[in-house]
């Protein structure tokens, strides 16, 4: 039973229930009222043509799609478990997917975002996925900025009304008809002879200090 289901299961994941949660994100964000903080700062790089490392939590992953105005995005998703869906709704928005995480052909994923940055495209990474521990950087999206020379910009989107999940990433769903922000955070940039562990640092420290922005916003 279980190889005759197999197939069917393969099938929906990959097509069926990430053009459901397409439609589903759709319809949520389009009854939100969506605020952008600091959107002028991953513009000024579009217009230049320069290409930089977008990270956010992987617990806020689901909204922040709609944020991106640039020409293409590639967007780092594992192999295994959500990973497979989440590349697979990503599609849905028209994103290029890099396949990999530091579990599993860590290396070859490693290497293809260094050429992609190198050519100046976008780049998009769960800096805490795709098994955590939540809100802790792993240290390859630095080694990235560091090879390349590419900025990474902190994000991250909250709403003033949302479930939270009981994942290892606290999950959340914003509500419909809620308030949304998104907020982008200032570019940090690897300096010439900086130890690699104080950059992954500044990381983690900008990317909690840009949700923490986000999650006060609806805070009086």
């Amino acid at each position: 039973m279980k190889n005759l289901l197999r197939p069917l299961k393969k099938r929906l994941s990959g097509r069926f229930l990430p053009r459901l949660i397409y439609v589903a994100m759709r319809t949520i964000y389009a009854s939100m009222r969506v605020q952008i903080v600091g959107a002028d700062i991953p513009r000024l790089f579009h217009d230049r043509g320069e290409g930089v490392i977008n990270v956010f939590w992987h617990g806020r992953l689901l909204m922040t799609q709609f944020a991106y105005e640039g020409r293409g995005l590639h967007v780092l998703a594992s192999n295994h478990g959500d990973g497979e869906m989440i590349g697979n709704v990503a599609r849905c928005f028209g994103f290029h997917l890099v396949r990999g995480s530091s579990s599993k052909r860590g290396a070859g994923a490693l290497m293809e975002l260094v050429r992609l940055a190198r050519k100046n495209c976008d780049l998009a990474v769960t800096p805490d996925g795709p098994r955590g521990p939540a809100e802790v950087v792993k240290p390859g999206v630095a080694q990235v900025a560091r090879i390349t020379g590419r900025p990474v910009i902190p994000s991250a989107f909250s709403s003033s009304k949302a479930k939270q999940f009981n994942s290892w990433d606290r999950f959340r769903l914003p509500y419909p008809f809620s308030r949304g922000v998104f907020v982008w955070g200032e570019p940090l940039y690897y300096r010439e002879g900086e130890d690699m562990e104080e950059f992954r640092r500044r990381i983690e420290e900008a990317l909690r200090e840009t949700t923490a922005k986000a999650d006060g916003f609806f805070r009086s």
